[in-house]
């Protein structure tokens, strides 16, 4: 197909194809004369992949770019769904040389649910906030943190069932990235509600 049908299919405009295809974001197509190019559905698939990851998870296009690039440079899948993850979830990175983040609380989710051992920006992102908590003197006990890893676990098992699924590494980031985005919010709007709800008996019960 060539460029104007691309944009038809895809509703991205011409001149945001041309800028994508500038700035390295969709590869070029194929060349069939000096001014006109041919596109396949493999450049439908990457559009409709950047443009949700734009409008629905709302990454700016450096984020696409790096994560585009890791994909197209054909990193393994664990590390491309860690990176979309931190990116998607705006995981606190800790850069190696300042060693690994570690807390009791931490430490005892990973030894009660089972969960591999091995050091993660989102393993890192957790113990930050933990010692973030405590510093302002906010309490997590011990079985606060198991009843909502119990939780969490069960809810990443159905997630990743689906992530991993794909062979294209296009519907792969969609997939884990508007995923994680969606089921994120879906997981804090639930919260919301049930917290609601029980505030709801719990003061109705005393007035």
């Amino acid at each position: 197909m060539q460029l104007k049908e691309l944009s038809e299919r895809t509703g991205v405009s011409p001149a945001s194809i041309k800028f994508y295809l500038r700035e390295g974001l969709l590869p070029a197509g194929r060349s069939v004369h000096a001014t006109r190019a041919e596109y396949s559905e493999k450049h439908v698939s990457r559009l409709e992949l950047i443009q949700a990851l734009r409008r629905v998870v709302g990454l700016n296009l450096a984020q696409i770019r790096s994560l585009l690039r890791m994909a197209d440079g054909g990193v393994p899948r664990l590390e491309l769904l860690a990176a979309v993850q931190c990116t998607v979830l705006g995981l606190d990175e800790v850069s190696t040389a300042q060693g690994d983040l570690h807390t009791p609380g931490g430490d005892a989710v990973v030894r009660s649910r089972n969960w591999p051992d091995v050091p993660s920006d989102a393993r890192n992102s957790l113990n930050a906030h933990l010692a973030r908590m405590e510093s302002l003197g906010v309490r997590v006990p011990g079985d606060l943190l198991d009843a909502y890893s119990r939780a969490v676990d069960a809810i990443a098992a159905v997630d990743i069932s689906a992530t991993t699924a794909p062979d294209d590494v296009n519907e792969l980031i969609m997939t884990a990235a508007v995923g994680m985005h969606l089921h994120g919010q879906l997981v804090l709007k639930l919260l919301a509600l049930a917290q609601a709800s029980h505030a709801i008996r719990r003061y109705e019960e005393h007035a």
